[in-house]
């Protein structure tokens, strides 16, 4: 009774023709030690929903009938109402007025609830007296709960209504349903066998599911595989649905997708007809799958795979969109290609190979502005006074203590410069020491400094490189005795920078 439902009366009508009498007491005692551990589990389990009140509904009503199949519109009766109270637990009441909010648990329904990946229903329930507006529909153990606000009106248990879905939400999502099933196969057939489905999402907006696969997707397979989808949308064959047993299933090649709880009796689903390769003229996907799909491959309308991510260790996310918002994301596009084309007056069809050359024209150009920077900066007209208190101009070499030092701060320089502005201060140098503070653009500044190899006895560029970076306000940096770099957040101290190095040679 417990395991298959197999009624207690059918089970004395069976024995009874043997002369075996059922004995009911123990029956009884065995059942009330079943619901005793069922209740224990439901209150340890944890999950959200899973609220002891829902299990005492079930027993009280049965399961939910699900029509939401084949109908988007039916009748039911109310058989239970759920309120939260003020300490935040979940009670029966007998009535909702207008503006509460609750849950309705009818008899049947044709509200898909929240399960395998895809969203729950919205819609509206109309009863005798009022309007309750369905904001998501969940599902406890068969229970369909039908959440909520009561718009106009009152709505008492027992009340006989008419239960409504909202239908352009169910059409999408059917769409994206179904696109899930043939973007799953086209990418096994494009990646391999061994990808499978690890998770989905699925609403009326968008599609999102989880396939196992070891490296990034690259744009080539992503496009193959999203024209073997839309090959078999323009393919419009029917969506067919059966009900089979779990093992029949499994011997037709059915999938079962990821961590998936089914009973003996599954739902399998059939989309499109192979036509080439080892599926000619057999289904091009077959899953078991609890959800709702399109009747026919073309209601999906169009494919479009927008994005490819990393989920996990062995795991790509893949996401799409179907039909109308795939042509208004297309359309986006288009829109935007148009506008950028404009911007850099070029032909649509021309718009990669011109951004392209602008690209190149930018790195020629800025290549070319580090070059001169760095000629201005140690071959005249620098940026500002030097640490010995002159300009920045070439060949300004002055002798600090018992050593010949260079010392410049350059405007706006990349801080990469600074090493080879060093290496060419050195040349000039010949024996001494050069000491380079970079500005940058947003007020940063980038500390080198050079000290020649016949001197790394007697001076350290780790130690100089030191004292100006404290200057800047930043915290030491490292190098080599010869080369050394730092950087500080406060660009405007660049002269009690190279200040602080000439202290530090005894100038």
């Amino acid at each position: 009774y417990d395991t298959y439902g197999f009624p207690l009366d059918l089970t004395q009508d069976a024995v009874r023709a043997r002369d075996i009498s059922v004995d009911l007491k123990a029956f009884e005692a065995a059942m009330e030690a079943q619901k005793a551990e069922a209740r224990k589990s439901w209150r340890g389990s944890g999950e959200a929903g899973t609220d002891p009140i829902w299990f005492e509904i079930k027993e009280a009503n049965g399961a939910t009938e699900f029509l939401g199949y084949d109908l988007e519109k039916a009748e039911g009766e109310i058989r239970a109402i759920v309120t939260v109270a003020e300490n935040g637990k979940a009670r029966q009441v007998k009535r909702l007025a207008r503006t509460d909010v609750g849950s309705i648990v009818t008899n049947q329904t044709p509200f898909y609830a929240e399960s395998g990946g895809q969203i729950g229903d919205v819609g509206n329930i109309k009863g005798p007296k009022g309007l309750f507006k369905v904001t998501n529909t969940a599902k406890v153990d068969g229970v369909f709960i039908h959440e909520g606000i009561v718009q106009e009106g009152e709505f008492k248990s027992g009340d006989h209504v008419a239960l409504e879905i909202d239908h352009a939400r169910r059409t999408a999502t059917r769409a994206n349903h179904s696109a899930t099933h043939l973007i799953h196969e086209a990418l096994r057939q494009v990646l391999g066998e061994h990808v499978q489905q690890k998770g989905s999402l699925v609403s009326d907006e968008r599609l999102r599911f989880d396939v196992s696969h070891p490296k990034p997707i690259t744009a080539e397979e992503m496009s193959a595989a999203e024209a073997l989808a839309n090959h078999y949308v323009l393919q419009n064959s029917p969506v067919e649905t059966r009900l089979m047993a779990l093992e029949d299933a499994r011997e037709t090649g059915a999938m079962a997708l990821f961590c998936e709880k089914y009973g003996d009796e599954v739902r399998v689903v059939t989309i499109g007809v192979g036509d080439g390769g080892p599926k000619a003229n057999k289904p091009w996907s077959v899953e078991l799958c609890g959800g709702t799909h399109v009747r026919r491959t073309g209601d999906i309308g169009l494919v479009r795979i927008v994005a490819e991510s990393g989920s996990s260790a062995g795991v790509r996310r893949v996401e799409a969109l179907t039909a109308a918002n795939a042509r208004a994301y297309l359309a986006d596009q288009d829109a935007r290609v148009r506008e950028l084309a404009a911007v850099v007056r070029a032909r649509p069809e021309d718009l990669v190979e011109r951004v392209k050359a602008l690209l190149d024209e930018r790195k020629t150009l800025e290549r070319q502005l580090a070059d001169a920077k760095r000629a201005l900066a140690l071959g005249g007209g620098g940026s500002g006074p030097s640490a010995t208190g002159s300009t920045a101009s070439g060949g300004d070499i002055k002798t600090v203590g018992k050593v010949k030092l260079l010392a410049r701060t350059v405007q706006g320089l990349n801080p990469k410069d600074l090493r080879t502005l060093v290496d060419e201060g050195k040349k000039q140098v010949v024996s001494g020491i050069v000491a380079i503070v970079g500005v940058t653009e947003d007020g940063k500044a980038g500390l080198a400094v050079g000290v020649t190899e016949d001197l790394v006895k007697s001076y350290s560029a780790v130690d100089l490189v030191k004292v100006g970076s404290e200057a800047l306000g930043g915290k030491g940096g490292g190098g080599r005795p010869d080369m050394a770099q730092a950087g500080g957040p406060d660009g405007a101290k660049a002269q009690a920078a190279l200040d602080a190095i000439v202290a530090k040679l005894g100038g």
